[in-house]
C-alpha cells in the first residue's frame, strides 16, 4: 500500500466506541521544542578549549596583516568546573554536528593520548594524558564519520575544535605517528557527506591575519592569535582575555626538530591577507537534515548544522553580549606537567547532539500524519508529536521496536548484536484526536482463529479458495471459513467487506469473549477497589490518614467507569492496620459504619461478606461517616509497628470471597517489624555496593512475598503501594508484590503534608481514576522464524509463553524480546501479533489484539538503516536492571559496554566505507546510542553516588521495569529548557538544550525535567525584574532555596512558567515536584546529578569521555 495514498472510507464500524472520558491527554509523548544557536564552549570536565572571547568594547580591530603572531595558551576550568562559570552569555546549543571525534590508540588505557611536539595552544587540564602531535590530528581526525559512503575529495577546511592554532610556516614537516592512517601526498583526506562521517576536519596550520591590535595588560604580551578565513558558526574571534591570572601568553613556538616529515592533506593553503573571502556556503550532510533556516527566538540568523567534512560558510554576526572573563575559573599554569600546557579538544558540538536529533525529527515528521499501511516503516521518535492512521499496523503508540527490519538469518543477527525486541503497552491511552480501538462481536461463535496456532483474524489471513477457506500468515495452516463469516473475494484476492471489518483493515482492535475465555466458564462480576489504610504512630502523625480520609470523600466519585455508563461499576472495601487488621461494614442500610478487629495476624480470614464491599453511591453516607471517623479513632495511637503481608492476604481474601479481580491499594509508612508472616528485618548495608554481594540489595528478603503475589495473580487482585518512609522500608521485598501482579509502587520520603501533599494527592487521583484491565493475559505469537524468549515488565509467568497480569494500565508496557529458530524470508517478512485477555472495567471480557508487520533483510546495511535507538536504550536498561538481580552491577556495566561497541564495530566492518582506524563511524540512526548508554551507565541503579538510599535504587529498578520508551528516553536524558530566551507571548515550549553544565548562562533561568523530578534553576546573575515577577522578592538572595510552589503573580512571565510547569506535569505519568536550585546552593549538586553530559561525582564519565572509550573498544574488536 502506497503511503500517500489517501485512507480507504471507513465505516462505521455497527456500534457506538466506547470512549474513556476524563483522561486529559497532553501533547502526547511528543515536547515541542527548537534548538538554540551553537556555543563556543567546550565540554564541562571533558577536553575544553580556550574560552573565545568578543572583543573588548572601545578596542579597534587591526587590519589583517600576513604576518604571523605567537600562540597564547588561554587556560579553561579543569576537573570539578567551579561556580559561577560563565558570564550572561548567551550559552546555547550548537547544531548537531557530523564531527568526528579525536580518537586515541586502541593499546593506550582509557583516555591516554599521544605526546605533541611543543605548539603552544588553548589549553586544559584534563584527564586524559598529553594530545596527539599536529600533523596526527591533521591526518587522523579526518572525521569520525556517522555513517555512509564518502563523498569525493575536497581541499581540507577549518574544523571547529577550538580556536585554531597558528604556527609560523616551517620548511620541516611533523612525525606520523601511523596510528590513524596519514594519506599520500597530494590526495585530501576522505570527507563524509552522504553517510554523515562524524569525521572532522583538522585545523589548518598557517599564518593567519593578525586579529586585534591590543595585548594583554598584565603581561605586555604578543597580539592574540586570530581565525585564518571565515569562523565557524558561532565561533567568536579567539584570544585571550585582559584577566590576566586565568591567562598566560607563551613565548613563540620553537623550530621543529630536524628530520621531521609534514604527513597530512595538502592542499591550498587559506589566504592571509583576506579575512572576507567568500568561503563555501555550508554543505549540508545528508545525515544531519536540512541547513536550518532562521529560529525563531533567537535574535541572529541561525548558521545551520554544519557538516564537518564541507566547508565553512561565510562568518557570522559576533552575538552582542560576552562573557564576563572573571567567571572562567582555570587551573594554574604551574600546577600542569610541562607536556600537558598544550591540549587538542574534542568541541562537544562536534559530537551527535540529542537535542539536534529530536529538534530535526519535529521539523522532518510532526507535521504529516504516521500512516501504518507499509510493512516495516520506522516511526517518528517518541519525543515527536504526530497523528497515527491505522491502515493495517498496530500504532507506535502501542508497539515499538528496536529494528523494523531484522536480519533472515541467526547468524546475521548474532554477527550484528542488535537485540530484537518490542516494548508494547497494549492499553496505551491515545490523543483525543485518535479513535480508540474498535470494539467487534462475533456472537457467541466468537472471534475467528486458526486452527493450528490460535492466531486471531488480523489483515495479513490470505483468503484462498473464493474465500471459502483463509491460510494463517503465523503458522501458514489452510482453515474453513464458517458460514456466517463467508465474504466473497474481489478481483485483487481481497474480501468485497474488508474495509468494513476492523479485523481485516486495522493493526488494533478489540473482540468481546465468549464465555469460553472466562475463568469457571462464567461471566466476570465488576470489580472492586480496597483501601487498605495504615494507622500507626508515624502515618496519623504526620497527618497523611487525615488527609487521605478527606481526599477519598471526594476521590470515590471519580472511580473508572466504561463508555457513557453514569456510574461506576466498581465496589469499594476500607481496611484499617497498624499491628491487627480493621475490617469495616459500611453497608448502605446501617447507620453508622461497623468495625471488625482481626488480631490473628498468622492465619488471616475476612470476618465479614456482606457489607464489606459496597457501590459508593449507595452507601454514600456510612462511607463518609467512616472516613470522617478514621483519623479521629485513632488520633492518640501509640503503636509503632506495622504488619504487611497479612495486610495484602486479606484483601486477596475479601476478592476471593466476592468471587471478583480488583485493585488494593495500600498506604504504608514503615518496615513491617511486628510478629507476622513476612516479617522482615533492616538489611541496609551501603557496604555491600560495589562488591559481589551488592546484588543481594535488590533481591528480597524472603521468599513469602513471591508465593503471595502467585496467589494473588491467580485471583486477579492487583496492589498498588504507597510509601512513605522516614527511613529504610526495604523497597526491595515491598515491591515484590506489586511488581508480580502489574500494579504500581508510589514512594514519598520523609512525606510532609505542606511540601507533598500536592504530589501525593495528584498521583493518587490518577491512579484511582485511569483505566485497568483486570486479570488479564497477554500472549504474544509471531511468523514461522521467529519466536519470543524474554519479558520484562511488572508481570507473572507460570509458563514461557503467557504473560499473566492481574491487573494493567495504559501505562504499563511489557517487553519482548525474540530469537530466530528459523530463516525468514525477505519477501514474506515478519509478523507479531499480541493478544491481551482482560476483564474491563465495568466487567466485560475482552480480546485486545494488536498486528505489526517488520521487514525481513539480508544485508547488515539495512538492519542499521531501520533500527530505533530509544527503543534499544529502552531495552539495554530493563536487561541490565533485571541482570542486577543476579549478578555484580561491575560485570553488568561492562556487558552493555560491550554489547554497544560490538553494535558499532560491525556496523564500521560490515557497512561503512573503508576509512582510517582513527576515525569513529556510528550508524546514522545509532548515532545517540553511546550519550544514551553513557545515561543508562551512570544511573542511580548502575553507579550510585553517596547520596543515594539502597531503597531509592530499588524503587527505580522496579519503575523503569515497566515504562514506555518516552518516560525512558526523558528518565535517563533529562530536558533542559532555558526559560528567558523565548518571547514571553510564545505558547509553544522553548527550545530545550543539551544537559551539561556548560549550556548554563547564569543570567538566565532553566526548567530540568526526568519524569519524575522538576528543577527550576535561577542563575545568580538573573535579572532583578525576572526574579520580581516569578518570586515577588526584590532580589536573588531573596529567593528560598528549595522551594516547590511558585508564588501565583499576575504577570506574563509567572503565567507562562507556570504554565509550562502544568503543561510538562500532564504529560508525565506521576506528578513531578519542583524543586527551585539557586546557582552555588547545597541543592546545586542534587541538580547537577541530571546534567547527564557531564562527567558524574559518582564517578560517571563525561559523554566526550565515554565517546571516546567506546572509540577504544571499537578499535580494540577490529583489530
Amino acid at each position: 500500500m502506497n503511503v500517500n495514498q489517501s485512507a480507504p472510507p471507513v465505516p462505521p464500524f455497527g456500534q457506538p466506541q466506547p470512549v474513556y472520558t476524563g483522561y486529559h491527554q497532553s501533547s502526547y509523548g511528543g515536547q515541542p521544542g527548537s534548538t538554540a544557536p551553537p556555543t563556543p564552549y567546550g565540554a564541562y570536565n571533558g577536553p575544553v578549549p580556550g574560552y573565545q572571547q568578543t572583543p573588548l568594547p572601545g578596542v579597534s580591530r587591526a587590519p589583517p596583516s600576513s604576518e604571523a603572531p605567537p600562540v597564547s595558551t588561554a587556560q579553561a576550568p579543569c576537573g570539578q568546573a567551579a561556580y559561577g562559570q560563565f558570564g550572561q552569555g548567551d550559552v546555547q546549543n550548537g547544531p548537531s554536528s557530523t564531527v568526528q571525534m579525536q580518537r586515541f590508540p586502541g593499546s593506550q588505557p582509557f583516555g591516554s593520548v599521544p605526546l605533541a611536539p611543543v605548539v603552544s595552544q588553548p589549553t586544559v587540564l584534563q584527564p586524559y594524558g598529553p594530545p596527539p602531535t599536529s600533523a596526527q590530528v591533521t591526518a587522523q581526525l579526518a572525521g569520525m564519520q556517522i555513517g555512509g559512503a564518502v563523498a569525493p575529495a575536497l581541499p581540507p577546511v577549518r574544523l571547529g575544535y577550538g580556536p585554531p592554532t597558528s604556527l609560523a610556516p616551517a620548511s620541516g614537516s611533523y612525525p606520523n605517528s601511523g596510528l590513524y592512517g596519514s594519506y599520500p601526498q597530494g590526495q585530501a583526506p576522505p570527507l563524509s557527506q552522504a553517510q554523515g562521517h562524524l569525521g572532522a576536519q583538522p585545523p589548518q596550520r598557517s599564518a593567519p591575519p593578525q586579529a586585534s591590535g591590543f595585548t594583554s595588560p598584565a603581561s605586555g604580551g604578543p597580539p592574540m592569535p586570530s581565525v585564518t578565513g571565515p569562523l565557524l558558526p558561532g565561533q567568536g574571534f579567539g584570544g585571550p582575555s585582559v584577566s590576566q591570572p586565568n591567562h598566560v601568553s607563551s613565548p613563540p613556538p620553537q623550530a621543529l626538530p630536524p628530520g621531521t616529515q609534514m604527513t597530512g592533506p595538502p592542499g591550498p593553503p587559506p589566504p592571509m591577507h583576506s579575512s572576507q573571502q567568500p568561503g563555501y556556503q555550508l554543505q549540508q550532510n545528508g545525515s544531519f537534515g536540512p541547513a536550518r533556516g532562521p529560529q525563531p527566538n533567537y535574535g541572529s540568523p541561525y548558521p545551520g548544522a554544519p557538516t564537518f567534512g564541507s566547508q565553512p560558510g561565510p562568518p557570522q554576526p559576533l552575538p552582542p553580549k560576552r562573557l564576563d572573563p572573571d567567571a572562567i575559573p582555570s587551573p594554574q599554569l604551574n600546577e600542569l606537567p610541562p607536556q600537558q600546557k598544550t591540549r587538542h579538544r574534542i568541541d562537544p558540538d562536534a559530537i551527535p547532539s540529542p537535542i539536534q536529533v529530536i529538534e530535526d525529527d519535529r521539523n522532518n515528521r510532526g507535521s504529516e500524519p504516521f500512516v501504518t499501511g507499509v510493512r516495516g516503516q520506522v516511526p517518528p521518535l517518541v519525543t515527536t508529536n504526530f497523528l497515527v492512521k491505522d491502515q493495517g499496523n498496530a500504532s507506535p503508540r502501542y508497539i515499538r521496536c528496536t529494528s523494523y527490519n531484522i536480519p533472515c538469518t541467526s547468524d546475521m543477527a548474532k554477527q550484528a548484536q542488535v537485540p530484537l525486541a518490542a516494548v508494547i503497552k497494549p492499553l496505551a491511552r491515545l490523543p483525543p484526536e485518535e479513535a480508540s480501538p474498535y470494539v467487534v462481536d462475533h456472537g457467541e461463535s466468537g472471534p475467528l482463529r486458526c486452527n493450528r496456532c490460535k492466531a486471531y483474524m488480523c489483515p495479513f489471513m490470505q483468503f484462498v479458495e473464493g474465500g471459502r477457506r483463509f491460510q494463517c500468515c503465523f503458522c501458514s495452516c489452510i482453515n474453513d471459513v464458517p458460514p456466517q463469516y463467508f465474504q466473497h473475494l474481489d478481483h485483487t484476492g481481497k474480501r468485497v467487506d474488508a474495509y468494513d471489518r476492523p479485523e481485516l483493515s486495522l493493526g488494533s482492535y478489540e473482540f468481546l469473549a465468549t464465555v469460553d475465555y472466562c475463568k469457571n466458564n462464567k461471566f466476570p462480576s465488576p470489580p472492586a477497589f480496597i483501601f487498605m489504610i495504615d494507622v500507626s504512630y508515624n502515618a496519623i502523625r504526620s497527618g497523611l490518614v487525615r488527609l487521605l480520609c478527606e481526599e477519598l470523600k471526594s476521590l470515590l466519585d471519580f472511580l473508572p467507569r466504561e463508555g457513557g455508563a453514569e456510574e461506576s461499576a466498581i465496589r469499594v472495601g476500607f481496611v484499617t492496620y497498624n499491628k491487627v487488621l480493621h475490617f469495616y461494614n459500611v453497608k448502605s442500610s446501617l447507620a453508622q459504619p461497623q468495625m471488625m478487629v482481626v488480631s490473628d495476624v498468622a492465619d488471616m480470614f475476612v470476618p465479614l461478606l456482606d457489607g464489606f464491599l459496597v457501590n459508593v453511591s449507595e452507601s454514600r453516607a456510612v462511607i463518609t461517616s467512616l472516613l470522617d471517623q478514621i483519623p479521629e479513632m485513632f488520633a492518640d495511637t501509640r503503636e509503632t509497628e506495622t504488619v504487611f503481608a497479612p495486610v495484602i492476604q486479606a484483601g486477596m481474601e475479601a476478592l476471593k470471597a466476592a468471587e471478583c479481580a480488583g485493585k488494593l491499594f495500600l498506604f504504608h509508612t514503615s518496615l513491617p517489624i511486628a510478629e507476622a508472616p513476612g516479617k522482615l528485618k533492616n538489611r541496609d548495608d551501603r557496604k555491600l555496593i560495589n562488591t559481589d554481594k551488592e546484588k543481594t540489595l535488590f533481591q528480597p528478603q524472603t521468599g513469602a512475598y513471591q508465593t503471595l503475589a502467585k496467589e494473588c495473580v491467580a485471583q486477579g487482585c492487583s496492589v498498588d503501594l504507597f510509601l512513605f518512609p522516614n527511613q529504610y522500608v526495604d523497597v526491595a521485598t515491598l515491591s515484590v508484590v506489586p511488581q508480580l501482579t502489574g500494579g504500581s509502587v508510589y514512594k514519598y520520603a520523609c512525606f510532609q503534608v505542606e511540601n507533598d501533599q500536592e504530589r501525593f494527592l495528584s498521583d493518587l487521583r490518577r491512579d484511582v481514576q485511569k483505566v485497568v484491565g483486570f486479570d488479564a493475559v497477554m500472549r504474544v505469537r509471531t511468523s514461522t522464524g521467529i519466536r519470543a524468549v524474554d519479558f520484562f515488565g511488572a508481570f507473572y509467568m507460570s509458563n514461557t509463553t503467557d504473560v499473566e497480569l492481574a491487573g494493567l494500565d495504559g501505562d504499563k508496557t511489557v517487553t519482548v524480546e525474540f530469537k530466530h529458530d528459523d530463516r525468514l524470508n525477505e519477501e514474506s517478512g515478519a509478523l507479531l501479533q499480541c493478544a491481551l485477555l482482560y476483564t474491563s472495567c465495568a466487567g466485560q471480557r475482552r480480546l485486545r489484539i494488536h498486528n505489526l508487520a517488520l521487514n525481513c533483510c539480508t544485508q547488515l546495511a539495512d538492519l542499521y538503516r531501520n533500527c530505533e535507538t530509544d527503543t534499544l536504550i529502552n531495552y539495554m536498561a530493563k536487561f541490565a536492571y533485571r541482570g542486577v538481580l543476579n549478578s555484580p552491577v561491575k560485570t553488568v556495566r561492562d556487558t552493555l559496554i560491550t554489547q554497544c561497541a560490538q553494535i558499532l564495530a560491525c556496523y564500521r566492518k560490515n557497512c561503512a566505507s573503508p576509512s582510517s582506524a582513527g576515525q569513529l563511524i556510528l550508524p546514522e540512526c545509532m548515532k545517540l546510542l553511546p550519550v544514551y548508554l553513557n545515561c543508562v551507565l551512570k544511573s542511580d541503579v548502575l553507579q550510585p553516588g553517596a547520596e543515594v538510599t539502597t531503597d531509592d535504587r530499588a524503587y527505580v529498578r522496579q519503575l523503569v521495569t515497566s515504562m514506555d520508551v518516552a518516560e525512558t528516553n526523558v528518565f535517563f536524558y533529562p530536558r533542559l529548557l532555558p526559560l528567558t530566551k523565548s518571547p514571553i507571548e510564545s505558547a509553544t515550549e522553548p527550545p530545550a538544550v543539551r544537559a551539561s553544565e556548560e549550556r548554563l548562562s547564569n543570567g538566565d533561568i532553566y526548567l530540568l525535567e526526568n519524569g519524575l523530578n522538576l528543577f527550576l534553576w535561577v542563575g545568580a546573575s538573573v535579572q532583578q525584574g525576572v526574579v520580581q515577577s516569578l518570586f515577588s522578592v526584590s532580589s536573588f538572595s531573596q529567593i528560598t532555596s528549595g522551594l516547590s510552589v511558585l508564588p501565583v503573580l499576575d504577570n506574563p512571565l509567572s503565567k507562562k512558567v507556570r504554565g509550562l510547569i502544568d503543561s510538562l506535569r500532564a504529560q508525565r505519568s506521576r506528578y513531578m515536584k519542583l524543586i527551585v536550585v539557586k546557582q552555588e546552593d547545597k541543592l546545586e549538586m542534587l541538580f547537577k546529578h541530571f546534567l547527564v553530559e557531564d562527567k558524574s561525582l559518582s564517578g560517571g564519565a563525561s559523554y566526550v569521555d565515554f565517546l571516546c572509550h567506546m572509540h577504544k573498544e571499537i578499535r580494540q574488536l577490529l583489530s
